[in-house]
């Protein structure tokens, strides 16, 4: 119904006077209109000088494609932050080829002039990217992991990761296995390897700096056991239970900075080494000289980083009075099962740590997320835990879609971050809010089911979302079926750009 005291204005009437909306007005989309009304100052609205900047590319977009193009003999990975480089892994996975992207233009030529097709598929792989490097990573048979790199936000190094499965003869120690007693049982689906942490400068292809975890289990497939945020780099170690720490120097060198599981500060091993010094002298005559109690596997406390956990679950349940410390010690058993699956960093100081069941967290369960799990923030600073969140909460969920820039950390490299997501674009938010619906509405679905399976996507993995305007649901429409932000693998299209 139409307000009779409203203006006027934004309605249309026709002949018989019947009220009918205006259509609305489409901006003017000529370039040269647009870069005089910039050159001008007139924009439109305050606080918009982000989207303006971004709709010139309305005017400068795909608009043709070549397919079935004939490319090196190499596994093609992807850009870097500048869009200047692009590195690729060599067929035998052992080396990787760094690439300069030549610009858009470079093939301009080759396009108009009348060569045959067959020809124009064979040449213009190498009119646009030219090989720089091809630098030799591995050695001891390790192969490069195809879908784990990490840039620097400068574009000047990138890390890679290479892995090896752990031969059966000789057996491994035991204690080489079980390094702490957090340590989790290796299977057939979550065998051991060793693993080596790469680092090479794109500039000159000199591999510059590695790290070596042995006898270890780091989940490298789409980056998830890695996160690199600006110069900070976190490994989690599912089999040991422990998340190390680095930082890339402008020289392109990892310096250890702390490890977090057994202990959080610095300092915890050399107290209890003194404490176990005296404990061990006071008992030499029962242990008859041997070290077993200095081994980790056999600590009977909890290591520091559970016990962080434990005494945040312990106050909220306190706070809660009798009933809420009878629910902590019944599921106390459970808490104490619990490991660390997937992490990443919010910024420079803090954690998100995902907890499982290690029948869970080693891949022993045919649907992982639909198990139940807990969301751990964590300050590697003060060492404490910030809040706890089960895989079912409704306020994790609410900040996941009103915050959904800082778990993506997509644009770090930028002064300005801004990506399309649901927290800052209305068609994105739709779209999140279509998906709910969906599985609120599906056989075995529900409200539960469905904060369960957008929950889920925590913790994200580094470097896994793309910033391009082109994807941008304010300036572009596209099928998410064969274009998406997420950096995954797609099936191509029957009808190209």
């Amino acid at each position: 119904m139409i307000d009779p005291m409203e203006d006027d204005s934004k309605w249309n009437r026709d002949d018989n006077n019947n009220v009918a909306f205006r259509p609305r007005r489409l901006p003017n989309q000529n370039i040269v209109w647009k870069l005089r009304q910039r050159q001008c100052s007139q924009s439109t609205a305050p606080g918009t000088n982000w989207y303006q900047t971004r709709s010139y590319y309305q005017n400068i977009c795909p608009n043709f494609t070549v397919v079935d193009v004939e490319k090196r003999l190499c596994f093609m990975r992807k850009f870097s932050p500048d869009g200047n480089s692009f590195i690729a892994f060599s067929l035998d996975q052992k080396s990787i080829e760094i690439y300069q992207f030549q610009g858009p233009s470079a093939a301009e030529s080759l396009l108009q002039s009348n060569i045959d097709s067959s020809l124009l598929r064979s040449k213009i792989f190498d009119v646009f990217f030219k090989r720089q490097f091809i630098t030799t990573v591995t050695s001891n048979g390790e192969l490069l992991n195809r879908e784990c790199s990490l840039y620097t936000d400068d574009s000047r190094y990138v890390v890679v990761c290479s892995a090896i499965a752990v031969p059966e003869d000789p057996t491994p120690y035991f204690y080489d296995i079980y390094r702490n007693n957090e340590s989790v049982f290796p299977n057939v689906r979550s065998p051991l390897e060793h693993y080596s942490i790469h680092i090479v400068d794109l500039k000159t292809g000199q591999h510059c700096d590695k790290r070596s975890f042995r006898y270890d289990k780091i989940y490298l497939s789409h980056n998830q056991g890695l996160y690199l945020y600006n110069n900070i780099l976190t490994v989690l170690s599912v089999q040991q239970q422990t998340i190390h720490i680095f930082q890339i120097t402008k020289y392109g060198l990892f310096i250890d900075i702390r490890t977090i599981g057994r202990f959080c500060f610095d300092d915890d091993e050399l107290a209890l080494s003194a404490i176990s010094a005296n404990i061990t002298g006071n008992h030499a005559d029962m242990t008859n000289g041997s070290d077993r109690s200095h081994r980790p596997f056999c600590d009977t406390s909890i290591n520091s980083l559970k016990h962080r956990l434990l005494t945040y679950l312990w106050r909220n349940a306190y706070k809660e009075g009798p009933d809420g410390l009878r629910k902590f010690y019944k599921h106390y058993m459970y808490f104490c099962s619990l490991r660390m699956w997937k992490m990443q960093m919010l910024d420079e100081e803090h954690l998100l740590i995902k907890y499982a069941n290690e029948d869970v967290v080693t891949m022993r369960v045919m649907d992982p997320n639909a198990q139940p799990s807990l969301f751990v923030i964590y300050n590697t600073k003060s060492t404490q835990v910030i809040a706890v969140f089960e895989n079912t909460s409704e306020l994790l969920l609410r900040l996941f879609e009103e915050f959904c820039d800082q778990f993506r950390n997509a644009q770090l490299h930028l002064p300005m971050p801004f990506t399309s997501s649901a927290s800052n674009n209305l068609h994105a938010r739709q779209l999140l809010r279509r998906f709910k619906d969906t599985i609120v509405s599906a056989k075995y679905g529900g409200h539960i089911e469905a904060v369960k399976r957008l929950l889920a996507q925590l913790p994200i993995s580094a470097q896994s979302f793309s910033s391009s305007p082109y994807l941008d649901l304010s300036l572009f429409s596209y099928d998410d079926k064969w274009i998406s932000q997420l950096e995954r693998p797609k099936p191509c299209g029957d009808h190209p750009i």
